[in-house]
This record gives structure tokens, sequence and C-alpha cells, in this order.
């Protein structure tokens, strides 16, 4: 595997930040500020570098490189793989009219478009503002029987959550989801997921849903029981409630997940979800502090790495917003304690988005994440 990284921040060109070198037919990963990707211009200066790369575009809430974490910046990152190959998919959850489509047969198709013959993994860069996440999970695992290993992220528009930008050999735009089928018995890709926060409060129940949004906890309106927790701090929402994310567990499901309120209705009481919330569920709130995630970051790079049989050469990172929010001045903390773990030889790419898709441990579906940091490796 050979490997080039660039990036660009406001006001200036790119500039290698690795050792520059001619890749062939490369995977080309070009994570940005939105405002940045939203420059007609860029995606044929990235061609230019690459005239004959496959150039995957993602708009991020924040870039990640071995270097450091930036907000208004484009990170390009190019792989070469050696020996073995890669197939890229795409598809959008827009259709004409603007109207978001079933987000499950979305998954599904997308999916099915790539060849399943030596298909090892699948990267997922995903629209963060239409697409439900949690039913493009599940359209994803049926694809392939829930056989198949997924990780990947919905694309980020820093705390904004105006819109959110992707797309493969073109200029960025709103709706499209890419699937990069890695393919080859010589790549080892491993992966691990582990958030740090922590629940508080009382257990309660979810007594009225439909998909994403909340309505009713406990046969009380969602948003007025939130407010009470949340006291002083209900008059910054909905931006104060990526501090305060929901545990959920389902009655089907012995596994708890994380789920992000992304924004809040005032008319009926209810709060818009990151992923689906099922009735009969059951949800406490949750929080954190730095030290916390920054060892989260850490127990999940030693997860990733603990069975692998080659070090890693490629480390894609994918973490939160909330979590970033938390971390604030420190927000560099995590990315270190995971390369203090893969080691400085490893090329680390990455981004902070609205949502993280990867199986959990010991598991091959996936799921969609909230306030975790993913961790992919590979090598070949």
């Amino acid at each position: 595997m050979k490997t080039v990284q660039l990036k660009r921040e406001v006001n200036s060109g790119f500039k290698f930040i690795t050792e520059k070198q001619t890749l062939k037919s490369p995977l080309v990963l070009v994570f940005g500020s939105r405002y940045l990707l939203e420059d007609e211009s860029v995606y044929q200066e990235i061609k230019n570098y690459f005239p004959d790369g496959h150039i995957v575009f993602g708009s991020t809430s924040g870039n990640i490189t071995s270097e450091s974490v930036d907000d208004e910046s484009i990170v390009v990152t190019a792989i070469e793989f050696e020996n073995s190959s890669f197939i890229i998919k795409t598809t959008n959850v827009l259709n004409d009219n603007q109207e978001s489509l079933n987000s499950t047969e979305v998954g599904k198709e997308l999916i099915k478009q790539l060849p399943a013959q030596n298909l090892k993994h699948v990267f997922i860069i995903s629209d963060g503002s239409f697409i439900n996440g949690s039913q493009l999970a599940i359209g994803m695992n049926s694809a392939s029987d829930q056989k198949l290993i997924v990780t990947g992220a919905l694309c980020g528009d820093a705390a904004r959550f105006e819109k959110t930008l992707s797309s493969y050999n073109e200029a960025p735009k709103e709706g499209e989801i890419i699937a990069i089928g890695l393919y080859g018995d010589t790549l080892e890709i491993s992966f691990a997921t582990h958030g740090g926060w922590t629940p508080f409060g009382p257990e309660r129940l979810v007594t009225k849903s439909d998909a994403n949004i909340l309505y009713e906890i406990d046969g009380q309106p969602a948003l007025n029981l939130y407010k009470k927790y949340l006291g002083e701090k209900s008059k910054e929402l909905p931006g104060a409630a990526l501090l305060y994310p929901l545990n959920v567990k389902s009655k089907d499901d012995d596994k708890s997940i994380v789920r992000t309120i992304l924004n809040i209705n005032e008319e009926d009481n209810s709060m818009i979800l990151a992923g689906d919330i099922l009735e009969g569920s059951q949800v406490q709130l949750m929080m954190t502090n730095v030290d916390s995630i920054v060892n989260a970051a850490e127990i999940g790079a030693e997860r990733a790495l603990s069975e692998r049989k080659k070090a890693p050469e490629l480390a894609l990172l994918v973490s939160c917003i909330g979590r970033k929010l938390v971390l604030d001045q420190r927000v560099e903390e995590e990315v270190e304690e995971v390369m203090e773990v893969i080691g400085n030889k490893t090329l680390v790419s990455g981004f902070y988005s609205y949502g993280e898709i990867a199986p959990f441990e010991d598991e091959t579906n996936c799921q969609l994440h909230n306030q975790t940091m993913a961790i992919t490796l590979i090598s070949e």
C-alpha cells in the first residue's frame, strides 16, 4: 500500500503533508469543510493531482490527521492498493423532487451493486442530512444476510446541521451515499467502536415514537421531560442536546446504543434523534467528560489492534460531533491516544461526523452509532 496526504486551509493552496509520490489509480478520500467543498474549482484541482484517481468527497464537522484536527480545511488522502482492489458504487437518497427515499431500500440496493465475490469490507461515506442512518444500516445488513462488515460515517456540517455534501468523481452534492468495496485476500481490516459516555438518572420507557422522532417518555411529552432534566441548560437547546444524548436499550436487544438529539420541535414537544428509537425501549440520559472520551478512544484503538497479524498502514477514524464539542480545546487528545496505540507509522485520516457506522464488538451486522469513536484499520 502506498499513501499520499495533502491539506488545504482557508486562503491557501494544497500542500503535501507526506512525502510526494506518484500513485496509480488511487482511491482518493477528500474530507473537508462544507463551505470549502462548495467551491466549484475544488474537484478539478484535486483531479489535477490524481488524473486517474477515484475521488470520494465527504463534508465534515472537523478533519482528522496525525498532525491536527482542523475545522476549516480540506484533507486529501490518496491510497494505492498494490495487491488488492476496490470498487465504488453510489446512490442518492433524494429523488427529482428533493424528497427523501426509503433509507432501508437505499442501503439494500447500494450494497447489492457491489460484486460479492472476494468482497472483504465496505466503507461508507453517506449523506448526513436526509438519510435515516438506522434504516440505512438495516438495509445494508439485509443485502448480505448480515455477513458483510461495513464501517463508515454520515457526513457532517460543523455544528450547523444545515446541509451535508458527498460525491464520487464529481463535484460534491446533497443526498449522495458512496460505498467503497474493498477486495482481496491480502487485505487485513479490523475495526472497533467505543464511546466513554455514562448513563445517569432513572430508566424511563419510550411510550410514543415514530422512526427517529421521540414524542413521549413515560406517557409525558418527551421534550418537556428532557428540559426538566437539563434545567438552565435547556435555554441552550437544541445545541445543548449534543452534550446530553440518550442511552437506548431495546427490548429486543441486550446491547444499548447511544442516540444524539439533533433537533427539537416546540409545537408538539418532540425530539428528533440521529437514529431510530423504538416504542418500548428503555432510555436514560448520558453525560461524559474529557478524560472519559480520551480513555474511550484509547480502548477502541486497543480493541481494533488486538487480533491483527500485521501493523496497520492506514487508520480511518470517525468521531462524533458531540465528542468534539465536549473535548473543545483538547480535541486532539483523543486522536493522540489512538496514535499512541497504533504507532506513528500508520497514516491517519478521518473526520467528525453526524453518525458512525460499524458493528458492535464480536458482531458482523453494522449499526448506526452516536457519540463514539469508530476506528477502521487497514493493511495489505
